[in-house]
């Protein structure tokens, strides 16, 4: 058993799940302040982008894959894998996502494009890298591209 307790939480932003157009949004995430102070986000505002990971805490457990399906149900896509895709039905319930780091305030970092919505437990924040981005080429099918034409 792997037990996992949230540093902090997503606040403002979205308060529904939707599928696109995340760019555009602003929230906080903001420690737990009983484990964590100023000190845990020295230095990430020196950082363009953070990866955060999160948990799908609103997911009904019944509404979870461990197969394949059609990525957002479209029947012109092909049955792919559950890891194969970046939907939220994953078995864990594990979102994970690069946004952008507008500041840091204390406890609280502001952030934009992340795709959370309010109130989501916040379980990791790394900052990105370029040593740590893919080397080489991506590849990836064209339903992953198309799904992401309007998702940022």
């Amino acid at each position: 058993m792997i037990t996992l307790t949230p540093i902090g939480w997503v606040r403002g932003g979205r308060a529904a799940a939707e599928d696109d157009a995340w760019d555009a949004e602003q929230a906080r995430i903001e420690l737990d302040t009983t484990r964590f102070g100023p000190e845990a986000l020295l230095g990430l505002d020196s950082f363009s982008h953070a990866e955060i990971v999160f948990h799908f805490d609103r997911l009904p457990e019944d509404q979870i894959s461990t197969g394949a399906r059609r990525p957002r149900g479209n029947p012109d896509w092909p049955l792919t894998g559950i890891f194969a895709q970046r939907g939220r039905n994953r078995p864990n319930r594990l979102g994970v996502s690069v946004c952008r780091v507008l500041r840091v305030e204390g406890t609280v970092l502001h952030v934009a494009g992340l795709d959370a919505i309010d109130g989501t437990p916040v379980l990791d924040i790394k900052p990105v890298m370029s040593g740590f981005q893919p080397r080489g080429a991506i590849r990836e099918p064209d339903w992953a591209r198309a799904i992401m034409e309007r998702y940022w």
